[in-house]
C-alpha cells in the first residue's frame, strides 16, 4: 500500500482560501471517525485529540492507541499537550511523517491538566513555550508546521507581547480561545483577537463560540482573523461549515458508513457477502461504543423529540443503537466499494526508529521515567453535563465543553 503523501503546507491554505475553516482538537471526540466525517462538510483542517507527549514518547501503546490516520485525513494537526523540550520535539519527530504539523496546547483548563502542569498553566512559563516552539522549528523541517493553542492571559499587553514572542521564535500559525483561563462561559473577547491580528504577521486563528456559519463569517469580519475554529458546534452539526443549521440525513448516513467500515480490516472486507444486512458487532475492530454513540447523541439533539431523546441516549449497544436508527430514520451502515475503503482503511504506522530525537534531547534513562496516563475511555464530565441538560431542561451549553482548548 502507498504511503500517505503529507507534503501539504498549512500555510498555504491561509494564503489561498479567504477564511480556513477547521475542526478543533477535541479530547475524545476529534479521533480519526469524526476527523473524516467533518472533511465531508467543507473542514480544511483538523487537528487531533490532545495527546499527552511523554506518554507518546515513553510508550508504544500509547501511541498505537491515542494516534491513528488514513489517507482521507488531511491535512492534519497533532496536537501535544508538554511542559518539556524533549517531550514535545520528540512527539512532534515521532509523528511527523503521518501528519502536516504539530501544535502545544497551552489552553487546557481541566483540573487534571494543571495538575500535570499541563495546558493553560504553561502560559505562566512563557520562556518554556518560546524554547519548546524554537527547539522543535530548529529539528523539523518546513513545510511541516509548529503552532500553539492558547488562552487569552489577564493582562491584554502581555497577550500581543506574548503573541509576537512566539513569532519571532518561529511558530507558524497562533489558535487563540479568545477567553482567560478563569472564563468557562459568555462571549468571547474579539478586541483581543482583532488586536493580535493587528500586530502579528503570521496567520491568526479564532476559537470560541462557533455555532454555524454565519458565525464564521461575522467573527472574521469583526477581528481580521484568517481561520476560525469550532468545537461544540461541529459535534452538534458535523455539516456546520457547508452552511446547514443541522445535522442532516445524509450526515448521519455518513457517520454510520464511516463507523461500520472503520471496523473491517482488509481481510474481512473481502470476504463479506454484499446482500448480508451490515451490522456492528459489540466489540469492534477500531472502534470503540463511547466513540459512535456520543458523537450521535450529539448530532440528534435538535432532532429527536424529547422521549426517544432520552431513550436513545441511554441506549447501551451498537445492535441497539442500529435498531433505532433504522426504525426511526431508515437508515442502515453501507459498505464502500473497494478504492473508497482503501482510502479510509487506518495505516499502519511505523515509529521505529523514530525516538531518537527524544532520547537524544532526554539524556537520561527513560525506562525508570513515570508514564502519565489520562482515562479517554471515560465517559468525561462534557458528556455528562450534556446528557442531563437533555434529560432536565432546555440549556445553553456552547461553552461547556473545555477541552477544545
Amino acid at each position: 500500500m502507498p504511503e500517505k503523501d503529507n507534503s501539504l503546507n498549512i500555510l498555504h491554505l491561509f494564503e489561498e482560501k479567504k477564511l480556513v475553516k477547521i475542526c478543533a482538537p477535541m479530547v475524545r471526540y476529534s479521533k480519526l471517525q469524526f476527523r473524516n466525517l467533518v472533511k465531508l462538510y467543507d473542514c480544511d483542517l483538523a487537528f487531533t485529540p490532545m495527546i499527552l507527549a511523554d506518554s507518546f514518547c515513553q510508550s508504544e501503546k500509547a501511541r498505537r492507541n491515542e494516534f491513528t490516520t488514513n489517507f482521507l485525513d488531511t491535512p492534519l494537526i497533532t496536537q501535544f499537550a508538554a511542559n518539556s523540550v524533549p517531550d514535545f520535539v520528540g512527539a512532534a519527530y515521532l509523528s511527523s511523517p503521518y501528519c502536516n504539523g504539530v501544535d502545544l496546547n497551552c489552553g487546557c483548563p481541566q483540573k487534571w491538566a494543571k495538575d500535570l502542569e499541563l495546558g493553560c498553566v504553561m502560559l505562566n512559563k512563557p520562556e518554556l513555550i518560546y524554547d519548546i516552539v524554537r527547539q522543535c522549528r530548529n529539528r523539523i523541517l518546513k513545510p511541516f508546521t509548529v503552532s500553539v493553542k492558547m488562552r487569552l492571559l489577564n493582562d491584554m499587553t502581555e497577550t500581543v507581547n506574548f503573541c509576537k514572542q512566539l513569532e519571532l521564535c518561529g511558530v507558524s500559525f497562533l489558535s487563540v480561545h479568545a477567553r482567560t483561563s478563569n472564563q468557562f462561559s459568555g462571549n468571547i473577547n474579539k478586541q483581543a483577537l482583532k488586536l493580535i491580528k493587528e500586530n502579528c504577521n503570521i496567520p491568526i486563528i479564532a476559537n470560541g463560540g462557533i455555532t454555524s456559519l454565519e458565525d464564521c463569517f461575522l467573527l472574521q469580519a469583526e477581528t481580521n482573523c484568517d481561520g476560525v475554529m469550532a468545537a461544540n458546534g461541529l459535534l452538534t452539526n458535523p455539516t456546520l461549515f457547508s452552511g446547514s443549521n443541522a445535522t442532516t440525513k445524509g450526515c448521519i448516513q455518513n457517520w454510520l458508513n464511516i463507523c461500520y467500515n472503520s471496523t473491517l480490516s482488509l481481510e474481512n472486507y473481502d470476504s463479506i457477502i454484499s446482500d448480508v444486512k451490515p451490522e456492528i458487532p459489540e466489540k469492534p475492530y477500531n472502534l470503540t461504543f463511547q466513540c459512535f454513540h456520543h458523537h450521535l447523541v450529539f448530532m440528534l439533539e435538535k432532532i429527536l423529540p424529547g422521549k426517544k431523546k432520552k431513550i436513545f441516549n441511554n441506549l447501551k449497544t451498537f445492535e441497539a443503537v442500529l435498531d433505532f436508527i433504522e426504525h426511526n430514520f431508515e437508515l442502515i451502515p453501507q459498505r464502500y466499494d473497494r478504492m473508497q475503503f482503501l482510502n479510509t482503511l487506518g495505516l499502519d504506522l511505523d515509529f521505529l526508529g523514530r525516538d531518537k530525537e527524544y532520547k537524544k534531547l532526554k539524556l537520561s534513562n527513560i525506562d525508570k521515567m513515570k508514564i502519565k496516563n489520562y482515562d479517554y475511555l471515560d465517559d468525561g464530565k462534557y458528556y455528562h453535563n450534556k446528557i442531563s441538560c437533555m434529560e432536565e431542561t432546555e440549556c445553553d451549553w456552547s461553552n461547556i465543553f473545555l477541552e477544545n482548548t
